[in-house]
């Protein structure tokens, strides 16, 4: 089967985590799916995407587009994942990572295997590429919350950002953190090092807990 040829056709995807969306299929790149729910424009990572199939005609839900809904990118455009970031920069964005739980912000910066995004919640995060799920730009006229312009500082951090993830959290050795959005209590404590791909944390009773960093979906300081 040609999938492009699928563009246009009401489909149903699971994503990791159990996730069910349905919707009408925009466009496919090359490791990157677009969907319109009727609402939202979701760009999905193909990795994450367990299955998928057609609606049946009895399914479908009947889709309204409007002005203010618009995909990010040129349609004469081959579409991928780190395109889809680029164009995302500073516009306000949910993302879907772990936890059940969605973030919302902007993506300051864009490095080789994470992104640098900023939450009015959980300010400045490091988010694994390798585990984003999903990302939606907002339409124009929203903004996280409700916020100000001056609550939603345009340079964020000061802090300087490596070019991986492992060694960006390696420049967090001795500081306190929160590993998954704190999803338990044991990805939430001090860094005291990496080594042979497990970061140590020291735990509020200073136990020692050993993570592995292909598990570690989003970094954020206390």
């Amino acid at each position: 089967m040609n999938l492009k040829n699928s563009r246009g056709r009401h489909i149903k995807v699971e994503i990791s985590g159990k996730k069910l969306i349905s919707g009408l299929l925009v466009d496919i790149g090359s490791d990157l799916w677009v969907i319109f729910n009727g609402y939202d424009y979701l760009y999905i990572p193909i990795v994450h995407i367990q299955n998928w199939q057609f609606l049946k005609h009895d399914e479908i839900d009947e889709i309204n587009f409007n002005d203010e809904q618009t995909p990010i990118y040129y349609h004469n455009e081959e579409i991928s994942l780190r395109k889809t970031l680029t164009s995302a920069k500073g516009i306000f964005t949910e993302i879907y990572v772990t936890s059940n739980q969605a973030l919302h912000g902007y993506i300051i910066s864009i490095m080789n295997n994470y992104f640098v995004f900023y939450s009015p919640i959980y300010k400045t995060m490091f988010i694994s590429l390798n585990h984003l799920k999903w990302l939606i730009p907002y339409t124009n006229n929203q903004r996280p919350y409700g916020l100000s312009n001056a609550s939603l500082p345009v340079n964020p951090s000061s802090i300087s950002f490596a070019r991986s993830f492992e060694v960006q959290i390696e420049k967090l050795v001795g500081e306190l953190i929160v590993f998954n959005i704190g999803e338990n209590e044991n990805v939430i404590g001090k860094i005291q090092g990496i080594k042979n791909n497990f970061v140590e944390l020291i735990s509020a009773k200073e136990d020692p807990v050993y993570l592995n960093l292909q598990h570690i979906k989003t970094v954020h300081m206390t």
